[in-house]
């Protein structure tokens, strides 16, 4: 049974730890349908990424993001219908929903809130981009679940019905419970919890909807996923009251990985892709150094991007390979690391511009992690001149890099949306101004590591 988790129980894995209060959706006024259900699970799994890998919690109008084809993918669909989409995001939107947890002794209802605050789909750079919000209660039980299910990605996307998707979550939590059992429910709280209708409407006897949905389902489950379950049905009489599931887990081999030759995980590539690094990059890395190094070192990543006393990563395939590399202890050469487009450029706040003597002589080994600090130290010096700037003469940077981002399609609304709330040193912005403004003033060499050509 999964007992309460810390943060970083929560992280170790890449499945979507989803609190016990969110695996019971009972819609109150439209029907769910399948695709959405399964979209929602993939947008929740990014959203816990990042809040795992944050500080603080963000305030309440933070924007998460991942491009839509990534999420697709996690729902079983190969294409990119943004048509599509938006229904399924507009319904997640508009839903209302009761969530109950599984749990005995756990009588949590919450109501009078949507699943989703705001969405929208962008495009960047020719492919479409989701940004969503939550409802601050949401925020709070994913960010910090006190009991949860792991959920694979992966398996969801293989469970072709919605009453087989639902009776899995339900599962899944007991599938290391010393009971073996889920909790004894009523025949209509069943009903309700693994149908796709709002609570109440459409419920069949129940007769009729074990032989429809739930025997199709549990037949499902065995054939598919890495638990077996067995209906269990307590009567009056002859009369079936109450229910409840026996749960086992299988015993499977592990996940392929990319080593062995089989599928990359679409968890994976999901968690890359939202961080900005395409899935042919990602194969590459999963390549040469292997699943289990490159999910590490995305949580390094993740974190990394997410704490805002540091700095903004501008290029995030890059800085994963600089992790991987030097935790292979790889040594780079000078001169292989002599273009700007293999440091990670990032940003960060310290003190007035200072000039950052090499640590090592030239043309001598340099660790490819003592790059990545100088190139720290480098750009805060930078950000510092512009954070001491008067407002006005600092606007002309920003717009500068405004109109350099609308020029190549990289603009976004959540971008113009932060530059008018005054957040313009951070993240893609904050990394263009920082750019054009170091140029200008210090040079072209501005990022060029000391004794490199």
């Amino acid at each position: 049974m999964n007992t309460p988790g810390s943060r970083d129980a929560v992280a170790e894995g890449p499945e979507l730890r989803k609190p016990h209060e969110m695996i019971v959706m009972i819609p109150r006024s439209r029907r769910v349908t399948l695709t959405g259900r399964r979209l929602y699970n993939a947008m929740l799994q990014v959203a816990q990424s990042r809040l795992l890998a944050m500080d603080t919690m963000p305030r309440a109008d933070y924007l998460f993001e991942a491009p839509l084809p990534a999420l697709l993918r996690t729902t079983g669909s190969s294409g990119e219908d943004r048509t599509a989409a938006k229904r399924y995001l507009r319904e997640m939107r508009g839903l209302e929903v009761d969530w109950e947890s599984t749990a005995p002794g756990d009588s949590v209802k919450w109501r009078g809130f949507s699943m989703l605050s705001e969405v929208a789909i962008e495009v960047r750079n020719g492919e479409n981009w989701v940004a969503w919000s939550y409802p601050p209660s949401i925020m709070s039980v994913l960010r910090e679940p006190q009991r949860w299910a792991s959920l694979d990605l992966d398996v969801l996307a293989r469970l072709g019905t919605y009453t087989g998707m639902a009776l899995y979550e339900i599962c899944a939590r007991y599938r290391d419970n010393p009971s073996g059992v889920t909790s004894r429910k009523s025949i209509d709280w069943w009903s309700d919890a693994l149908n796709q209708a709002p609570g109440g409407a459409e419920r069949r006897e129940w007769r009729k909807f074990k032989s429809e949905r739930v025997k199709p389902a549990l037949d499902e489950i065995n054939r598919e996923t890495d638990i077996e379950i067995e209906l269990i049905e307590h009567r009056q009489g002859r009369t079936v009251t109450e229910v409840q599931f026996a749960v086992r887990r299988k015993h499977v081999p592990p996940r392929s990985g990319a080593l062995m030759g089989g599928p990359v995980d679409a968890n994976l590539v999901l968690r890359a892709e939202s961080l900005g690094i395409r899935e042919i990059k990602l194969d590459g890395l999963l390549t040469e150094f292997g699943d289990a190094a490159v999910r590490l070192k995305l949580d390094v990543l993740e974190r990394r991007i997410a704490n805002n006393r540091r700095s903004p990563v501008e290029d995030a395939y890059s800085y994963l390979r600089t992790l991987l590399r030097t935790d292979a202890a790889v040594v780079v050469e000078p001169q292989a690391v002599a273009a700007p487009a293999a440091i990670p450029v990032v940003l960060a706040a310290t003190v007035k511009p200072v000039a950052i003597a090499s640590p090592v002589a030239p043309r001598q080994e340099v660790d490819a992690q003592v790059q990545v600090d100088w190139m720290n130290a480098r750009i805060a010096a930078i950000r510092q001149e512009l954070l001491a700037m008067p407002a006005a003469e600092r606007k002309v940077w920003v717009d500068l890099a405004i109109k350099e981002l609308s020029s190549k399609g990289s603009l976004s609304a959540v971008i113009v949306r932060r530059a008018a709330q005054g957040d313009v040193l951070h993240g893609l912005l904050g990394s263009v101004i920082v750019r054009l403004y170091a140029a200008a003033v210090h040079g072209d060499s501005w990022n060029r590591y000391p004794g490199t050509p």
